[in-house]
């Protein structure tokens, strides 16, 4: 263990582990008020440097209480009060998450992934301390779907949780959690049943969002469909693999959800509370749909690139047949020329008066009979 390390475990206020430094005012007032004392308040700042600390709220009997609390110290009052704290993170650095890991005793495997944010959506378990990954996406609007549009933006929310505890760590915009904060402190009710409540509500809006992306996909879709078949278009291929491209990194964000909504909701599981568990099943539903949409609408994708480049193939054809039959017709005159061009003594027509206007009158009636012919059959 570092020396830093050693003089942080000295300090902190739950019994040995590190404290990170403060990153807002001094808090002596709200501290009188918990009892806490000042031997457990979190040191001040060192240097500059931007805090991931978003928000940190104390909940107790699911009201949240007055004041601004550093994360160690709220920590130490959801524990004395039997409440729990909530701390919301954007973008943490390795150093701060290190610091917070310490105060909530995470463990590091899920600190890294919580840093890196490069994971899939899953459920894990590290003592008393669950893991849960979810995939953020959101739409982005365009006036025009082209070969680089952009249409789904992706993101990622980690949440620890806790007995006394949920930690949501931000990766993105793709789904901000204020709202989701102050939509879930009006329903009291719903904060009685502790972290799980904070992380039925987070899911639920990440859910949210699928729907939501999933309806605006299907009105592109709706677009590059039309455009495709419609003759006067020519409903370039590249748009259609652009679109393939979003759909399928969307699909990565809401397809491995299932199986840990599966694992919070079933019966075995004690963890979370039986009423949270019915607001799981609720998203679970939605998770359902939502996949059952983004599997129609890859077959439906896959069906529209097919199409498009049997139309391809189709226009290639065509042209191939009227190139051969503008040839054909030019050979008649070529044939004709070519054997009158040989210059023979003993030659037919060659001593006629009229017989040059009568082979070019030949050559055109010759011409306009392929001609019609062609046109009748498709060919030209």
């Amino acid at each position: 263990m570092s020396d830093r390390a050693e003089r942080s475990r000295a300090t902190s206020p739950d019994g040995g582990r590190a404290i990170k430094p403060r990153a807002w005012a001094p808090v002596r007032a709200m501290t009188r008020i918990l009892n806490v004392d000042d031997s457990q308040r979190a040191p001040e700042p060192v240097g500059p440097g931007r805090s991931a600390v978003m928000d940190c709220g104390l909940y107790v009997d699911g009201r949240r209480q007055p004041g601004e609390l550093h994360y160690a110290e709220a920590l130490a009052a959801a524990r004395r009060e039997r409440g729990f704290v909530w701390v919301g993170l954007h973008e943490p650095d390795l150093a701060e998450m290190s610091a917070i890991a310490d105060t909530f005793g995470l463990h590091e495997l899920a600190v890294e992934d919580a840093v890196k944010a490069q994971q899939r959506p899953k459920l894990e378990r590290f003592g008393e301390v669950a893991f849960l990954v979810l995939r953020t996406a959101r739409y982005c609007e365009h006036d025009e779907l082209t070969e680089n549009s952009e249409v789904v933006e992706t993101g990622q929310v980690m949440l620890f949780i806790g007995p006394n505890f949920v930690i949501s760590v931000r990766h993105g915009d793709a789904c901000r959690l204020a709202p989701v904060r102050a939509d879930l402190e009006a329903r009291h009710e719903l904060l009685e049943h502790g972290p799980w409540a904070v992380a039925y509500a987070i899911t639920d809006r990440v859910v949210d969002l699928y729907l939501e992306v999933a309806d605006r996909l299907e009105d592109d879709l709706d677009v590059l469909e039309a455009d495709v078949f419609d003759r006067q278009s020519t409903g370039r291929i590249q748009r259609i693999y652009q679109m393939k491209r979003e759909l399928v990194e969307f699909k990565r964000a809401v397809a491995p959800l299932q199986r840990p909504l599966m694992t919070l909701t079933a019966q075995v599981n004690r963890e979370v509370p039986q009423e949270v568990r019915r607001y799981f099943r609720d998203v679970q539903d939605h998770l359902s749909r939502t996949v059952e949409q983004v599997n129609s609408y890859d077959d439906l994708l896959n069906s529209i690139l097919q199409a498009r480049l049997a139309q391809v193939t189709v226009d290639q054809n065509n042209d191939m047949r009227k190139i051969a039959a503008w040839a054909g017709i030019a050979a008649v005159w070529t044939a004709i020329a070519g054997i009158y061009g040989m210059n023979f003594a003993n030659m037919p027509e060659l001593k006629m008066t009229y017989g040059y206007p009568v082979v070019l009158a030949l050559m055109l009636i010759v011409s306009l009979t392929l001609y019609r012919w062609f046109r009748r059959n498709g060919w030209l």
